[in-house]
Parts: structure tokens; C-alpha cells; sequence
């Protein structure tokens, strides 16, 4: 199946059009997240207490917030599992867990209100995870730029890593414009992100790369964009259709999955993805493609 047939689209030869999107919304999000003062941390991170409680008979999200922002607390409350079993974070340690189960009693009298789980995080804790789930994120890059560098080349190893994190930058500075909490699910998501995004880069790089044999050591240079162009052309109906296939499901669970811890998952794939996909069409091989042009001027000086 083929999303297009036989596009002849110049993607490199608009390649500044694309620098200049991909600088201005790497621009906004790091703007976004410095008046924002970083990611809005969950209680995984900045310390906290969270409660899984179940009420029998079932009820309903909205009536738990409203009794418990009734009572004073600032508390995020989010679906889990079967109906009736919620997550409930507090940004204080200090909070009682019978207090807030005692709370929800006295408001919902005829409702059993069981206390499954408590978790308190201190600050210390929160940042020493802050500091891990920066670690992973960069040691998943490095090993992305060494695994492209000698698969292919250094330059499109650089160029897959600067793509990444261009499409992690954009996608967390989405994220915290839209007040999403930022929790350790999210660390998986963006190490998901970052897999998914240099396996399309993989892709165009690769059909590239065998364009370029056929010239040997000798690429002429009035044919760079040229090869580059078709080699993003023919990957590009790949590249949709599996954006599109991973999407849908992500779509689906966006719509229906409200308020559900599942979300915030789902959300920062989908920003990402749909990032991680302009970025691995229109940013690796741009890039790739000013430095062999780079490369090829300064032996020909």
C-alpha cells in the first residue's frame, strides 16, 4: 500500500523553512518551560503522597475532586482499573491517609471507601529520580548516536541525535503548556519517543545511504539534494503510514481515556510522534545534506 504515488516533493530544497519552524517552536518550548520553572513535576519527582482508593459502589470522579478541593485539598485525581479505584497525589507528604479516607466517608456515607495503596516520596528522593530519568534520557541518545555512527555515518548519527532532541524539547514544552504533570510514565514515554523517532530517521537515512553508493567516493555535488530529496520521497508513504498506525490507537485512547493515568502517556507519544515524524522527513536529512555540501566545498578548496 502506498500513502503517496510517486511524490516528487522538495523537501530539501525548502530545508529553511523547515530550520526556521523547527528553531522557532525549539525557541518556544524552552521559553515554555523556563517561565513554566521546568516540567510540572509529579509527586514521583518533586515528593509527595499518593493513594489508591476504591469505592463501593462506584463513584464518580467528579464527585471525589469536588468533596476533597471542598475540604481544602489540592489533589489531582485520576481513574485506575475498574470503575470505582482512583489515584489520588497530594504534593504534601504530611497529609494523613486516614484523613483523606475519613474525608471521603463523612461526604459519601452510604459508599465503602477501601485504602489500597500509600506512597509517600520525600524531596530527596524526587530528586534523585529527576536526576535518573535525566541520565536514561541521555544515555538512550548516546547510544542512538553510536549505533548510527557506525551503522551509517557520524554525520547522520548527529543529525538523528540533534533531531531528538528536538523532538523531545518540542514535545515536553507542549506537554507543560498544557499543565500536564510530569511523571515517571512520562520518562518512559519520551525513551519510547526517542526509539520510535530514530527507527523513521533509520529509515530515510538507510534508502539515502544506497543512493549515495551508486556514486562512490565521488558524490557530485549539484546532485546532493537531489539524491536526498528522492531518498525522503520514496520512504515517505513508510513513514506516514506508520505514524498514522501507531497514532490511531493513541487517538483512541485520548478520546475515551480521559482522566485515566493512561493519558498523560498517550499524550506526550502522540505530540511526539506526530514531532518525531516532520523531524525524521524534513530535519535529519536537511541537515545531512548541508554537511556533505560543507564537506564537499571545503576539499574542493
Amino acid at each position: 500500500m502506498e500513502f503517496f504515488r510517486n511524490p516528487k516533493i522538495n523537501f530539501i530544497g525548502n530545508r529553511k523553512y523547515m530550520y526556521f519552524l523547527s528553531g522557532a517552536l525549539v525557541l518556544l518550548s524552552i521559553i515554555v518551560l523556563i517561565v513554566k520553572g521546568g516540567p510540572n513535576y509529579g509527586v514521583d519527582f518533586r515528593g509527595g503522597l499518593l493513594l489508591q482508593v476504591k469505592t463501593e459502589p462506584a463513584l464518580k470522579i467528579e464527585e471525589v475532586r469536588s468533596t476533597l478541593a471542598s475540604k481544602g485539598y489540592k489533589t489531582e485525581v485520576q481513574t485506575f482499573g475498574e470503575p470505582g479505584m482512583f489515584i489520588l497525589k497530594f504534593s504534601s507528604e504530611q497529609i494523613s491517609p486516614d484523613e483523606i479516607v475519613n474525608t471521603l466517608k463523612s461526604a459519601h456515607p452510604n459508599t465503602t471507601i477501601s485504602l489500597l495503596r500509600t506512597e509517600m516520596v520525600g524531596p530527596s528522593i524526587g530528586r534523585k529520580l529527576t536526576m535518573q530519568a535525566i541520565t536514561l534520557v541521555l544515555v538512550g541518545m548516546l547510544l542512538m548516536l553510536i549505533y548510527i555512527w557506525f551503522r551509517f555515518d557520524f554525520r547522520f548519527g548527529v543529525s538523528s541525535v540533534l533531531a531528538l532532541f528536538h523532538d523531545t524539547i518540542i514535545s515536553l514544552g507542549i506537554f507543560t503548556l498544557l499543565g500536564r504533570e510530569f511523571s515517571v510514565p512520562i520518562v518512559a514515554a519520551i525513551l519510547t519517543l526517542i526509539g520510535y523517532s530514530i527507527n523513521d530517521s533509520i529509515v530515510v537515512a538507510d534508502r539515502i545511504r544506497e543512493k549515495l553508493r551508486a556514486f562512490g567516493k565521488v558524490i557530485p555535488r549539484n546532485k546532493l539534494e537531489e539524491i536526498f530529496n528522492s531518498g525522503i520521497n520514496e520512504t515517505l508513504s513508510r513513514t506516514i503510514i506508520t505514524s498514522l498506525t501507531t497514532l490511531f490507537p493513541l487517538f483512541t485512547i485520548l478520546i475515551f481515556a480521559r482522566g485515566t493515568t493512561i493519558f498523560d502517556f498517550a499524550l506526550i507519544l502522540t505530540i511526539g510522534i506526530i514531532v518525531g515524524t516532520y523531524s525524521s522527513i524534513g530535519i535529519v536529512a536537511s541537515i545531512v545534506t548541508d554537511w556533505y555540501k560543507a564537506s564537499l566545498k571545503k576539499e574542493k578548496a
